[in-house]
């Protein structure tokens, strides 16, 4: 089982592709290579295959909070299961998590969310689509201080509040502020049992 997750960045027109462009493929070269493992497309749109499930959430948390950072926002929907037709182009690729994504994806603007998962599993994605509606009522909020720390945080999970404050240049105090602003905590909280859950799904 793999996850496809489907991207498309919201009034991406607001700032110029230049200011992010070669920030989001750094990001996303930490995850894989394009076109084979990801690929942006038509400007402001982006495709990537996730090969273990689990990472999923934790990957989409980066991308949510690297957008967030510069201002910008970011639609996502993660489709699971197989890869049954490969092409060199990820975006050429099919199977069921392709289908998924993108009937996940179409469906994004309707229901003004901006992060889905459809796994198949009716029991498993009830469940964890709601953990996300709720985590985006902050998710969504986030300034960019905020988001800013959520990404350094995610990235650097064995660095203390005072080592984090020198990647961003301020005080512990500050980033103390900034965890307790971002709902940090709880985003990792829902990311872990996430990460239980999918287990169920891959046995």
């Amino acid at each position: 089982m793999i996850v496809i997750l489907t991207a498309d960045i919201i009034k991406s027109r607001k700032l110029s592709s230049k200011k992010w462009i070669d920030d989001l493929k750094a990001l996303l070269l930490t995850f894989g290579k394009a076109p084979n493992d990801w690929e942006i497309y038509r400007g402001d749109e982006f495709q990537m295959e996730i090969k273990n499930p689990e990472d999923a959430l934790l990957i989409a948390f980066q991308i949510k909070a690297f957008f967030k950072s510069i201002d910008l926002d970011v639609r996502m929907s993660l489709g699971f299961g197989d890869k049954t037709y490969k092409t060199r182009k990820i975006t050429e690729s099919n199977g069921t998590a392709f289908i998924r994504s993108g009937e996940s994806f179409e469906t994004l603007k309707k229901q003004k969310l901006n992060l889905v998962l459809n796994s198949g599993n009716e029991a498993f994605d009830e469940e964890l689509n709601l953990m996300l509606k709720l985590s985006l009522s902050f998710m969504d909020s986030w300034l960019q201080q905020s988001a800013e720390f959520v990404l350094v945080a995610i990235q650097n999970p064995n660095l203390s509040q005072e080592e984090i404050g020198v990647k961003l240049g301020i005080n512990q105090a500050a980033v103390s502020r900034r965890q307790k602003r971002s709902n940090f905590e709880l985003l990792m909280q829902v990311e872990h049992y996430y990460r239980k859950k999918v287990k169920t799904l891959e046995k």
